[in-house]
């Protein structure tokens, strides 16, 4: 079957969770055994996401083969367990890079470079490309099968009306003529509940769907976020005034978690809609029992046990996947992750005890810059004296590296040359092939690379106990830094008890540490959370929730 397009935007307001729909959609088609990939087009102009303060945009998210993207890719990852690459995320920025530099080398010949067509059939063109009969996503990871995918779902960051946004939908308007039947359009909207008038309001659909068809697209579903339930004469309005079919106008209710909403959508027939509108048949709903018995799982954990976040962003889309892989792991250990964010700036040798009291585990969190580390100092040397459970994480590694150079080795100025370039003691370094970079975005060591494990560390049982392998020695995990372990000073940690018990086998990079001694203290220079999967919860969360369960817990 030729390739067919799903295009999801967004009207009224942001933050609807037009993330969790395309990725509900991708996990739903795959469940019918269709071959999905989903792509996030942002209309900011921005390369990529990377260099963006976190309170603007959240976290950071990184792809295997090394690519700076936006959060979204981890719910489509998270969901349907794709590995997504550098062309399933495209900015603005990117568009108009690619388009300037071809004008540069002269393959305009000469024409004058306009919005459209150049712009939008430069959008049309990585719109296409995942779809191209045996095209791999990068030069590095073949992650796309050399078979045809048989959908490809575009979601649109933004809203309808944004200036930005424009070229990407005229290019989705050109494209919906050009693809015919093959071109589903999804909008997802907000019906606001007005409490003085008890009444819910459909008129932002309506204006949202009336602005999108004065761009010349009608959409085909309408899917209305909604905070309460949403009776059948009101969808039946909206369909009406917005010629759409009823059994195209479905809700999307506040739910108990987002992965309760693909079998919602799967109730109200979303994947049954798209697929009639394309012309596909609909053939039986699947079953989905592996989510549902996730699901299950999930409604049948009733112990808490609490995790403490130690970092400097409290914002909860700042940390999204270390979050959501906490949830995972507590679910797959028949317990409830009741997360705590601790300011890392509030953290004193005074009041470390109190901040952490009544945690059964602590995430030192990943970050870049000098604000908050001497509290992430503070709580690393807590739970290591006091052996609570501890999780670092990039960041969070090095600082457990640097408490332990300071209290244990007795350097007392031991630093990171990032925080403090005149350090005696640079535990942490900058990596050899950084000292000559100068451009910020895009220049870290980013992307999956390898790393040897230790036979019979900690980190080895965690990985042997979830893995389907015997002796899994090699692990591959995704990467974003700079700064590393010093190896001057291996010997000497090795002797005092922290052991390096995981290190990349080309660069010798130090990858994982721990304190085989104590219940549970790793630090990884690389960031697990962004290989969790609601199905293929991340081995070291895994092994980390258990530690933490096996103490203290909250019936």
């Amino acid at each position: 079957m030729e390739t067919k397009y799903i295009f999801v935007t967004g009207g009224v307001v942001s933050s609807l969770g037009k993330g969790i729909i395309s990725a509900s959609i991708g996990k739903l088609l795959q469940a019918r055994g269709y071959k999905v990939t989903i792509q996030k087009f942002d209309p900011y102009i921005n390369i990529d996401p990377g260099t963006l303060n976190p309170y603007e945009h959240g976290e950071c998210y990184v792809t295997v083969d090394g690519m700076e993207t936006d959060l979204d890719l981890g719910h489509y990852e998270r969901f349907t367990g794709i590995e997504a690459t550098r062309n399933n995320s495209i900015t603005t920025g990117r568009i108009y890079q690619t388009v300037i530099e071809r004008e540069r080398k002269g393959d305009y010949l000469g024409k004058t470079i306009q919005v459209v067509p150049h712009i939008t059939d430069e959008i049309k063109r990585r719109m296409l490309r995942l779809s191209e009969k045996g095209k791999v996503n990068s030069e590095k990871f073949a992650t796309a099968s050399e078979e045809q995918l048989d959908f490809v779902i575009t979601e649109v960051g933004g809203t309808i009306g944004d200036i930005e946004s424009a070229p990407f939908m005229e290019a989705i308007r050109q494209l919906r003529w050009q693809l015919g039947r093959d071109a589903v359009c999804v909008h997802l909207t907000y019906v606001p509940y007005l409490k003085a008038a008890d009444e819910l309001k459909t008129k932002p659909t309506q204006h949202s769907v009336k602005e999108l068809q004065g761009m010349g697209i009608q959409p085909d579903i309408l899917v209305l976020r909604t905070e309460r339930h949403l009776d059948d004469s009101l969808r039946l309005k909206v369909a009406s005034f917005c010629n759409v079919d009823l059994e195209c106008v479905v809700q999307s209710e506040d739910m108990p978690s987002i992965y309760d909403v693909p079998v919602s959508m799967q109730r109200q027939g979303l994947d049954a809609a798209i697929l009639r509108k394309i012309g596909i048949p609909v053939g039986e709903t699947p079953q989905m029992k592996s989510w549902h018995d996730f699901l299950d799982k999930q409604r049948n954990a009733t112990r808490v046990v609490h995790i403490g976040l130690v970092g400097k962003y409290d914002l909860q889309d700042a940390y999204k996947s270390i979050r959501e892989s906490l949830n995972l792991a507590g679910i797959y250990n028949d317990v409830k992750a009741q997360l705590h964010f601790i300011n890392s700036e509030d953290v004193t040798p005074d009041n470390v005890a109190a901040k952490l009291e009544g945690m059964a585990g602590i995430v030192i969190c990943p970050g870049f810059g000098q604000r908050g580390i001497e509290g992430k100092i503070i709580a690393a040397e807590y739970t290591r004296t006091h052996d609570i459970p501890t999780f670092g994480i990039c960041l969070g590694m090095q600082m457990m590296v640097i408490e332990f150079a300071r209290n244990v080795l007795g350097y007392s100025d031991a630093n990171s040359c990032e925080m403090d370039a005149k350090t005696t003691h640079p535990v942490i370094d900058l990596m050899e092939e950084q000292k000559t970079i100068t451009q910020m975005g895009g220049t870290m060591r980013l992307g999956a690379y390898d790393c040897e494990l230790v036979t019979g560390s900690k980190a080895f049982e965690a990985y042997n106990c979830q893995l389907s392998i015997v002796n899994c020695q090699l692990i591959k995990e995704r990467h974003r830094h700079r700064y590393e372990f010093n190896n001057q000073y291996a010997e000497e940690y090795e002797q005092k008890g922290m052991k390096l018990v995981g290190v990349n086998p080309t660069a010798h990079l130090v990858e994982i540490v721990e304190i085989p001694t104590l219940r549970w203290y790793i630090g990884t220079q690389f960031h697990p959370e962004y290989s969790s999967t609601v199905l293929r919860p991340h081995p070291l969360f895994m092994s980390f929730i258990k530690a933490c369960s096996d103490g203290t817990v909250e019936a």
